[in-house]
């Protein structure tokens, strides 16, 4: 993985700091936490990958050892978010290495990019369990502790809520439990506000290169097309940096990478034409 394209926020901004994800086995999350323990956070991860799988990058320990050679605190915790006891043990488990929560990143996230008449009922249970579910549980976890922290922060890899008719109408049931991650989060920072408590939506402008793509979206042509899920760690420490007053937003990684400074986005990758990703608009062609 390259080194961050982003030198705001700096090497020791995050320190002290306890992270809980969901997920980051591999892809983006390795890349969110591998970019939040760099800057000296502390990083508890949850995730079912214990063995290698021939399909996929990496396990729980592999992303662990990732994100101990940056010099951060890293735990990993196996277990499955469609699970409360698993849940509970995995914030337990932050409590007691590190002393609490200060910020809880929804990352993982089933995919079901599939029309409403061959969706099977196992499948949609599925990704409105580990995808709305998930994300609701996990952060109802972290609460007590997120109030005794001085910098809370709910980070969730969901979209902004887009009504387009084509996006509402490609896969419903797979938008549900997405724009469901999406309104949990907006509604946490409306009910949390005077706690303290920020709370926004990150998504990612382009698909990004990860295995989840090259399996399920369209193989090495739409990696090819893709941007590094570095875009996405990057992106996410300059949210997580923010200010308290910085909640209940939706942001896309591009312009929050662009708003730290960066204007030359190529070093990320991907092959013009870009590849957008689900739920966004690609900007109208100039005529």
């Amino acid at each position: 993985m390259s080194t961050s394209l982003v030198t705001v926020p700096g090497p020791s901004a995050f320190e002290g700091r306890t992270v809980v994800m969901s997920g980051g086995s591999r892809g983006i999350g390795l890349a969110i936490a591998i970019e939040l323990g760099r800057r000296g956070a502390n990083i508890v991860m949850l995730a079912k990958t214990d063995s290698p799988d021939p399909r996929l990058d990496g396990t729980i320990h592999t992303a662990v050892d990732a994100v101990r050679a940056t010099g951060a605190h890293a735990v990993g915790v196996i277990g499955d978010l469609r699970s409360d006891s698993d849940i509970a043990r995995f914030v337990r488990t932050a409590v007691e290495e590190f002393g609490g929560v200060d910020i809880c990143v929804n990352n993982a996230s089933a995919l079901a990019p599939t029309a409403t008449a061959d969706l099977p009922m196992k499948k949609y249970d599925l990704v409105q369990q580990v995808n709305a579910r998930g994300t609701f549980a996990l952060t109802q976890a972290c609460l007590p502790h997120l109030r005794r922290s001085d910098h809370a922060r709910v980070v969730t890899l969901s979209p902004p809520i887009n009504l387009n008719p084509d996006w509402l109408g490609r896969f419903p049931g797979y938008m549900v439990s997405k724009y469901g991650m999406t309104l949990a989060t907006l509604g946490f920072a409306a009910e949390w506000r005077d706690d303290g408590i920020a709370c926004n939506c990150l998504w990612p402008e382009t698909t990004i290169a990860t295995a989840a793509v090259r399996n399920l979206l369209g193989g090495d042509e739409t990696v090819a097309h893709s941007r590094s899920p570095q875009i996405m760690g990057d992106a996410a420490a300059v949210l997580v940096a923010a200010s308290a007053d910085v909640t209940g937003r939706c942001f896309i990684d591009a312009d929050l990478v662009r708003d730290a400074g960066v204007a030359d986005l190529s070093p990320y990758g991907g092959a013009e034409p870009l590849e957008y990703d689900f739920f966004l608009d690609p900007p109208a062609a100039e005529e």
